[in-house]
């Protein structure tokens, strides 16, 4: 005896195509889902200038960053504002201070810049796959802050 209540993917077509749409939705957003944590900034990172190689790792919950690469070796930090640190060399120096995930970036943090010998307020965003990482610099207001795009190395 058929039940009328009861219902098979073989008599709805339109219901059998809107299922497997939803399914691969979910399926794409899941695997989406999963490269996005706070861990997925660590790793190797290429500066935009092609100049250096910064790698980010993490200690407690909080994200840091060190030049592990440079183009000219035995470079010093000649810009920095305290005399005393102007002959320590660039090749280890940790440039990215104390970021925080906050579920779509990493902020909280600072940013040295050994070009200027400048620290600024940043933010960190992962784009394109997460093979593109967004650095906004800025005093103050974000708005207001200068943009540049490092590569995963």
């Amino acid at each position: 005896m058929n039940s009328p209540y009861i219902c098979t993917i073989k008599k709805f077509p339109l219901m059998k195509t809107t299922f497997f749409v939803l399914l691969s939705t979910l399926i794409l957003h899941a695997n989406s889902f999963a490269n996005s944590g706070p861990d997925t900034i660590l790793g190797e990172w290429l500066s935009q200038e092609k100049d250096g190689k910064i790698s980010i790792y993490k200690q407690g919950d909080k994200f840091y960053g060190k030049i592990s690469w440079g183009k000219t070796p035995g470079r010093k930090d000649i810009n920095n504002p305290e005399a005393k640190l102007r002959n320590r060399d660039l090749l280890g120096l940790v440039i990215l201070h104390d970021f925080k995930y906050t579920g779509s970036a990493w902020e909280e943090g600072k940013i040295y810049d050994p070009k200027s010998g400048k620290t600024y307020d940043c933010i960190l965003k992962l784009k394109d796959d997460n093979k593109i990482l967004e650095i906004r610099g800025y005093v103050g207001v974000p708005m207001f802050g200068r943009t540049a795009t490092w590569t995963r190395s």
